[in-house]
């Protein structure tokens, strides 16, 4: 059924045949066997299950049929579980407006040199008294809805950078273990996304020892794919080239402008004071946001405003023993 492959380029195909045992001749016959799963969770109300639907899944797990069908459920036994985050999900639901507007998730518009969306988080940006944690996640799963119906994407999947710069031992002390324990199990076990990898960039002694909290609840092949780099941009340079960074992260872009996800979603009257009529309600994932983008002023955060060229360090010390592999997300 090649019209399940519909918008991909030659090159994404191959590579999902290659890396994701993507079989267009099977495909349909793949996600009817997952879609007849369903019936042994009764407890579990699928909302979805539209060949498009499942097929994010399966790419998600290399078109393994029971695997696809396990995430797919916790997919949807997660949202049951937590019926306050997602029972006004969409983007101008104040909590997530908020989120998105301080930046909570960064989404930059190009891709980095393999087609994967960089997603951003400066996480000294964390205003509680503004924005609760839980906010936050319901931002970046919003956001991370958002963005998988890009099928290119679904295959090529995702990076995401959190810069901790200026992130006090304050605020990580609100990092309790079970707000964080609810961020793992929403994207680890419960979304169908890919992350290539999780990047720690100038991140202090007590996001080291955050590790030792989250460790229990996550997957082996977790861990091998988050990399603390500390203030090394050459080792974060080796992985993502500098051309597709900004210059906070030692790229050639220009600085982020954190503004730029929060208009794409909630459309062309971005404004503190406006309430907002594009929505994108992805429970049932439909998306019903426009495109369109306003030209306005940049709207910069407290992040450290400090501009490194590539190569470079923002800090004289250089830190190579802070680079190491720990988790990722897949």
């Amino acid at each position: 059924m090649t019209h399940l492959q519909a918008g991909l380029c030659p090159e994404t195909k191959e590579k999902a045949r290659l890396e994701l045992n993507e079989n267009p001749d099977t495909l349909h016959q793949d996600i009817q066997q997952v879609r007849d799963m369903v019936i042994t969770r009764p407890d579990i109300g699928f909302l979805r299950t539209d060949d498009a639907f499942i097929l994010r899944f399966l790419r998600a797990r290399k078109c393994n049929q029971m695997e696809t069908f396990k995430l797919l459920a916790q997919y949807f036994h997660y949202r049951q579980q937590n019926l306050d985050m997602f029972k006004s999900f969409k983007a101008d639901e104040p909590g997530i407006k908020r989120a998105l507007m301080d930046g909570f998730p960064g989404v930059l518009e190009n891709l980095d040199q393999y087609g994967r969306k960089i997603l951003i988080l400066f996480a000294s940006n964390w205003d509680e008294s503004r924005n609760s944690f839980v906010d936050i996640l319901r931002a970046i799963l919003l956001s991370l809805e958002v963005l998988i119906e890009d099928p290119e994407l679904q295959i090529n999947g995702f990076i995401l950078i959190i810069d901790w710069s200026n992130f006090s031992f304050k605020q990580a002390s609100k990092l309790t273990p079970t707000i964080l324990k609810l961020a793992i199990e929403g994207l680890q076990d419960s979304f169908p996304a890919r992350f290539g990898g999780i990047h720690f960039v100038n991140q202090p002694w007590y996001i080291h020892a955050l590790y030792t909290i989250i460790k229990p609840f996550l997957k082996d092949k977790t861990r091998k794919r988050i990399f603390l780099h500390g203030n090394n941009l050459n080792s974060l340079h080796q992985l993502i080239f500098p051309e597709c960074l900004p210059s906070e992260f030692g790229g050639t872009l220009p600085p982020y402008d954190m503004g730029t996800w929060a208009r794409t979603l909630l459309g062309p009257d971005y404004n503190d004071e406006t309430e907002y009529t594009h929505t994108y309600n992805a429970l049932h994932v439909k998306q019903v946001l426009g495109n369109t983008e306003r030209d306005c002023s940049p709207k910069h955060m407290k992040r450290s405003q400090s501009v490194v060229e590539p190569g470079t360090l923002k800090h004289e010390e250089k830190d190579d023993e802070n680079t190491q592999p720990l988790l990722a997300l897949d």
